[in-house]
């Protein structure tokens, strides 16, 4: 097994080097492929910020990683469940951050955490501290 970094993710889903591009295909056909949750979360960031990709087209990427039978997703129950928060409109990395508290109860200044799931009672308890 190896594992992959942000950068050949990010490749994988811009395509802006086709080298690199193939690089990533061949590891993927040789190997099976460790994602942390970290790279996951760094990767969502740098999409959205400097490639100014949907919300959309990372959900539908970071769904198919799930599926692909040779990718071992660290956590990836709780990435799962960090998706379809964030297919509601929360953050990313908010989703990720609650989706593996276990039955820590998520404490938080930030109103809008995972507000849409939390009103729809899909998430566990999340204490908003008011200020």
């Amino acid at each position: 097994m190896i594992a992959f970094d942000t950068n050949l993710l990010v490749r994988t889903v811009v395509a802006d080097e086709p080298s690199q591009v193939a690089i990533v295909r061949e590891l993927v056909m040789q190997d099976s492929v460790f994602i942390s949750r970290t790279v996951l979360l760094e990767t969502e960031w740098v999409l959205r910020v400097v490639y100014k990709k949907s919300r959309t087209d990372m959900l539908e990427f970071f769904r198919a990683l799930l599926e692909v039978d040779n990718t071992e997703i660290e956590d990836a129950i709780s990435v799962s469940q960090a998706l379809n928060w964030y297919e509601l409109g929360a953050d990313f990395a908010d989703a990720l951050h609650l989706a593996v508290c276990g039955a820590a109860v998520m404490h938080t200044f930030d109103k809008g955490f995972c507000k849409a799931a939390r009103e729809a009672g899909i998430t566990p308890p999340i204490k908003v501290i008011a200020v």
